[in-house]
């Protein structure tokens, strides 16, 4: 018994100092470590070592977990060179699986051709070969499809879709990094829309206490430019809010049975009386338009945002901005079912139009195509946005083209009744 734990005492002595060389502290000071560790009052999961709390005093009781301890870190930090680059590497397993095939390939062919058997045999070898190839390849390049799939999500706009890739080598770390990325990307918008929403919440009451005390001055010039541009900064804020309630889906649509004329007439009434009266703009309503479910007071805001814009930059010696409501079809191919029907409303003007360069920009919040314009010129590029988030919550769509001369806007809403 004594020459046994006299062997066992020397071997984990010699590991000992192959652990101490290589940066490891000796069984002794883990202990002292852990045991002041949990006279701090700390839990026992605390300890400093990798391999659970309970860490022996002698040497002959550690001989069994020193050899766990070196084959861990043989296997993990001082791994052969080959093997680390097998584990970690797809380059290295593609090629291990060439280098097998090749050898069974070249040794069945070898065995084929002293044996005299026909050229078949050998075809139906090399067939074989490629089929389990392909197989193998295939099975391997599995991870970056689904990398793929993922980042494709992600591009879509599905900010919380991550990657879960189980392997160590290259495509494994670089999915691990992409769900870092994702998730950076993500805690900056979320902070990003925080903060929008916080400085809106702020700045509403502030705003409606200075408009109130504005339209009690005396009636003049100064007073009545002061209370419309703090009527502007109340529909920047509210937009902005409106933006970002639509954008993260916090505020559900109010659906209401609604008939196209009504809602239309109502519009036009209560904010573009003057330019139907002077004949700036001309509606066309078709006659067989269906009742539908809508949040009324957002589509009179998208309709609404369409015409200030039509109206700011049209020009009336070419012609009265135009509205036009009226039935179709999707085509196929489209956003929604093919065939399905659709209420399209159609606003132009025959202004300027936009470089074509940066028409596919025109709809993303704060962009403005002129961007030396001042607010008052061109506002501040939400409306466009807005618009664009109210059709996308119906099922809908804008779309924005030129019309030579001037600019088209088409809103296709799917026709729920």
């Amino acid at each position: 018994m004594f020459s046994r734990h006299h062997r066992q005492a020397r071997r984990a002595r010699r590991m000992q100092r192959h652990l101490v060389a290589m940066g490891y502290p000796t069984p002794e000071a883990w202990f002292e470590a852990w045991r002041a560790a949990r006279l701090d009052g700390m839990a026992p999961s605390a300890s400093p070592h990798p391999h659970g709390a309970e860490w022996p005093q002698h040497p002959w009781h550690a001989l069994r977990a020193y050899d766990r301890l070196w084959h861990w870190h043989h296997l993990h930090d001082h791994a052969p060179n080959w093997r680390r680059r097998f584990r970690h590497s797809l380059g290295a397993r593609l090629t291990l699986v060439f280098l097998v095939l090749a050898g069974i390939g070249g040794g069945f062919l070898h065995w084929a051709g002293q044996q005299g058997l026909g050229w078949g045999w050998m075809l139906g070898a090399v067939l074989l070969l490629t089929v389990l190839a392909y197989a193998s390849t295939r099975v391997m390049l599995m991870p970056l499809r689904v990398l793929a799939h993922g980042v494709a999500a992600f591009g879509r706009g599905q900010l919380s879709h991550r990657v879960h890739l189980r392997h160590a080598d290259e495509i494994g770390a670089l999915g691990a990094r992409f769900n870092r990325m994702a998730d950076d990307i993500q805690a900056m918008l979320d902070a990003k829309r925080e903060l929008l929403l916080a400085i809106s919440h702020e700045l509403r009451s502030p705003l409606t206490r200075a408009r109130l005390n504005a339209e009690l001055l005396d009636e003049g010039p100064s007073q009545q430019a002061v209370v419309h541009e703090l009527g502007q900064m109340r529909d920047l804020i509210e937009n902005l809010l409106e933006r970002e309630r639509l954008d993260t889906g916090h505020s559900a649509l109010r659906l209401d049975d609604c008939t196209w004329p009504d809602l239309v007439a109502e519009l036009l009434d209560r904010r573009f009386s003057e330019a139907r009266s002077t004949g700036l703009l001309q509606l066309a309503l078709a006659p067989d338009l269906p009742p539908m479910r809508l949040d009324r007071s957002r589509v009179q805001v998208l309709l609404g945002n369409l015409l200030d814009n039509a109206l700011r930059h049209h020009d009336a010696g070419k012609g009265a901005v135009q509205l036009s409501v009226s039935l179709s079809a999707r085509p196929a191919g489209t956003a929604g079912q093919g065939g399905q029907p659709c209420v399209r409303l159609l606003v132009r003007d025959f202004g300027p139009g936009v470089p074509p360069d940066v028409l596919g920009q025109l709809g993303q919040p704060f962009f403005r195509p002129d961007a030396a314009r001042t607010r008052g010129g061109g506002g501040v590029g939400l409306g466009l946005n807005l618009c664009r988030l109210i059709a996308e919550a119906h099922g809908g769509s804008l779309v924005l083209r030129n019309a030579e001369p001037g600019l088209e806007a088409l809103v296709e809403l799917p026709a729920v009744s």
